[in-house]
């Protein structure tokens, strides 16, 4: 499904269905017999949503010869990029920041699953029908969050800030932010404005973490060697359609010169500090010096 100047989705279509998959790699090391990480609600999740793909994916079917879907390697990727995002909010929780926002959260369960301190407030932004969709499912587990979790129902290409404005954000308090897996899914000025947004909202000793994305030239190539994975695993997912692949600022340069101290931690880094071995791949040669970016503001 070609991307179109607002284009909605829900968990099984579209950047849904991305966000789907995403939960049922979590499903999937959360249930190893020494899970790498545990997310209790994702599998529920997933099977709710109803994609017969991530349902295998969750319950650990083989979807594809490809050596990069095994389970070993699914579990140690994702176990990477969600360890990643949950210290970065506990070292801002330890460092006393008390408000948080997960931009397009999708069917990430960190208001539920990380143990916040009672005076924290939990933003949640995403288009209101995955928002429900959640809500309800999460509702019917007995899941609960903090006492300050609020969700906006609100798409990030209109006009967010007000709408979390509305729901009480608090302009004077430090606020970490975390963009996970969002900024390849929005043009590139969007992805300007939604920095813009987020430094204008930010009190100083705000922090934020994202992906550090850098494949200079190679953007087509690596979009469409991804499609060709996912083709091979099963997958009905065309990200060479959902991505906006043209020129774009770094999101380091642009937070930066923002009046940002940002820090980039390389996939190898990052693999390093979980104890395993970044693989020796060809999307990995193509993004070897991508990774994961967190940023304080000065």
């Amino acid at each position: 499904m070609t991307r179109t100047d607002g284009d909605t989705w829900d968990l099984a279509t579209s950047v849904g269905a991305t966000a789907t998959g995403v939960a049922a790699s979590r499903a999937l090391a959360s249930k190893q017999p020494d899970p790498l990480i545990h997310d209790p609600y994702a599998n529920a999740l997933v099977k709710a949503v109803g994609l017969e793909h991530s349902i295998k994916v969750a319950d650990g079917e083989q979807v594809s010869d490809d050596p990069m879907m095994s389970t070993q390697r699914i579990c140690e990727r994702i176990a990477v990029r969600t360890r990643f995002f949950d210290d970065f909010f506990a070292e801002a929780v330890a460092a006393g920041v008390r408000q948080a926002v997960i931009l397009a959260s999708g069917l990430d369960t960190r208001a539920y699953r990380l143990p916040w301190p009672p005076a924290a407030v939990v933003f949640e932004i995403d288009q209101p029908r995955v928002l429900d969709f959640k809500s309800a499912v999460l509702d019917d587990l007995g899941a609960t969050a903090p006492a300050g979790h609020r969700m906006v129902g609100v798409d990030l290409r209109d006009d967010w800030p007000t709408a979390l404005r509305d729901n009480g954000f608090d302009l004077s308090r430090p606020t970490a932010w975390i963009a996970e897996g969002l900024l390849i899914y929005l043009p590139p000025d969007a992805q300007d404005r939604l920095f813009d947004n987020i430094t204008v909202l930010s009190a100083p000793g705000s922090r934020i973490a994202t992906e550090h994305l850098d494949i200079g030239d190679s953007a087509q190539d690596w979009a469409k060697r991804l499609d060709e994975r996912s083709r091979r695993a099963g997958s009905d997912i065309r990200l060479s359609e959902l991505f906006y692949t043209g020129a774009r600022a770094s999101a380091g340069d642009y937070l930066t010169a923002a009046g940002w101290d940002v820090t980039i931690r390389t996939s190898r880094e990052a693999y390093a500090a979980n104890g395993f071995e970044l693989p020796d791949d060809e999307l990995t040669t193509l993004s070897e010096n991508s990774g994961y970016l967190s940023a304080i503001l000065r």
